[in-house]
């Protein structure tokens, strides 16, 4: 397709329910991919691809206005912080002490402290500072967080840079920095479906996942501790397989997500800082293609497995089951109470740094 213009624009959006002023950004990339996100949890409202014959087409799910987000909190294209993913039953113990944490989701009847807790940083307003450096566009997000917010230890000062290359490369680094010990786990939840929001579903697009190893869940899906090959199971991304060839067969884990809810270890998990592939998405018959690169050493794939017709999303049409696919990179869920995992533990004078690319194509 023809090279676009880049810039960026912004716009008033609404006020939250608490009266705070969301506004809306535009991110126009050079290489075509076009962005809409917002304040109000770093939010990724619109994501326009090309396909093919260089048509652009929405292909993230998502609300209009603040009011559909605060109303459904799926998540839908968030920051999400303090701690993504999961903690057994809301609490942690660390240096001694043990923390108590809302707890806000219940898969198996087994609660858990999910996505940072009953009003988490998807769910807070961050200070924009948009930038435009040549034919790079961006937006940086600032927030501090108060000792004690959601129960976690620890004012902590964050900060994430969304920027967009010209060669259509959505580039997130997180960085943070705590006056505590405390746990630190940030991701981004959007939801992917190259046919285009609303369209379907995603179980015949084509995932590979540079990963050779899960850690299984429980009937509530926390890890139990273990790191199992993924080899002659349904969770063996790595070759190409379409994500709903094997979603239904008569397996324990998939059963305890209906689908595919997990996180993936990485085979080769960065080393120096700089990304690693962790992931490939492909639509055939739009071409859009998408890879997933890393410093993480984890990747959560989540099939939307609770989507469905009582969310209606932005373009008025009612979603379907397995209608988005999140690809969160992270660290594994409920680390803090696995100290086998790799630690998310962020100390006074430590930085939290960590990035993920989003590099979309056709082929």
């Amino acid at each position: 397709m023809e090279e676009s213009k880049a810039y960026v624009a912004s716009q008033f959006l609404a006020k939250t329910s608490s009266g705070e002023n969301v506004n809306a950004y535009t991110l126009q990339g050079k290489g075509g991919v076009r962005m809409e996100v917002n304040n109000y949890g770093g939010k990724i409202t619109k994501l326009f691809l090309p396909d093919r014959q260089g048509n652009l087409k929405d292909c993230i799910l998502g609300f209009n206005d603040v009011e559909g987000y605060e109303k459904v909190d799926a998540y839908l294209g968030s920051l999400i912080g303090r701690y993504g993913n999961r903690i057994a039953f809301g609490k942690f113990t660390l240096d001694g002490k043990e923390y108590k944490l809302p707890t806000n989701n219940e898969p198996g009847g087994l609660p858990c402290c999910l996505h940072g807790g009953i009003k988490g940083w998807d769910a807070k307003v961050w200070k924009p500072i948009p930038f435009q450096e040549g034919d790079t566009v961006g937006i940086i997000f600032t927030y501090e967080s108060a000792d004690g917010e959601e129960g976690f230890p620890g004012a902590v000062k964050v900060k994430v840079t969304y920027t967009l290359t010209p060669d259509n490369v959505w580039r997130i680094e997180y960085e943070a920095t705590t006056d505590k010990p405390t746990p630190i786990n940030m991701t981004q939840h959007v939801y992917f479906n190259f046919h285009g929001e609303a369209e379907g579903t995603i179980l015949d697009h084509d995932l590979t996942l540079f990963a050779d190893k899960m850690t299984p869940t429980d009937a509530g899906l926390i890890p139990t501790g273990e790191i199992t090959s993924v080899k002659g199971t349904p969770f063996d991304f790595t070759t190409p397989h379409k994500i709903g060839e094997r979603i239904r067969e008569n397996d324990e884990q998939l059963k305890n997500g209906k689908g595919y809810d997990h996180n993936f270890v990485l085979t080769e998990p960065s080393k120096d800082g700089a990304p690693v592939k962790a992931a490939e998405l492909y639509e055939e018959t739009s071409g859009r293609y998408l890879e997933v690169w890393t410093t993480e050493p984890g990747i959560q794939i989540y099939s939307g497995n609770y989507l469905g017709p009582h969310i209606t999303g932005k373009s008025g049409v009612p979603y379907s089951e397995n209608g988005g696919l999140a690809m969160e990179t992270q660290h594994y869920p409920d680390s803090p109470n696995k100290p086998q995992f790799p630690s998310t533990i962020v100390r006074p004078g430590e930085t939290y740094r960590t990035v993920t690319e989003y590099r979309f194509g056709v082929k």
